[in-house]
């Protein structure tokens, strides 16, 4: 609920989506500097779909990261640990929330939901810095909506 307040309040800003050369067969990422963790240690192989939001006068925003079937509930990785939440790691460091959801179906987990919340300015300056990293490294683009 909370979410759909902000929603409301604080027009669509942009989003990150795959560039017009991005293939649906293109299934990891080549990470060179940044990745998306769920379990410290572990890189998330799957892109997901980012939506942004920013209040009108720029004091905060919310990134909202959809991953269809990441590789975090794979056999292969349960040994790697827990999923203690969603951790954004660069060369400048590392920025996490623990507002991660995961989507079931017939008792089967399909998706994780998480949003990152950034209360001022700064935070969202080195979000979009993060996010630059990590879409040079991926294929993604930034649209505006």
């Amino acid at each position: 609920m909370k979410l759909i307040s902000i929603l409301t309040l604080a027009p669509m800003a942009a989003a990150f989506a795959p560039t017009p050369a991005f293939t649906s067969s293109r299934l990891s990422t080549e990470l060179y500097g940044a990745s998306i963790q769920f379990v410290k240690g572990l890189e998330e192989k799957v892109i997901p779909a980012i939506r942004l939001t920013r209040a009108r006068d720029g004091s905060s925003g919310t990134a909202t990261f959809k991953f269809d079937n990441p590789n975090v509930f794979d056999a292969s990785t349960a040994a790697e640990g827990d999923i203690t939440g969603m951790f954004l790691v660069d060369d400048e460091g590392e920025m996490g929330t623990t507002d991660v959801n995961a989507r079931f179906a017939n008792g089967k987990p399909q998706s994780i939901e998480s949003v990152y919340v950034m209360k001022s300015p700064e935070e969202w300056d080195r979000f979009m810095r993060f996010m630059e990293s990590y879409s040079d490294a991926n294929g993604l683009a930034f649209n505006k909506a």
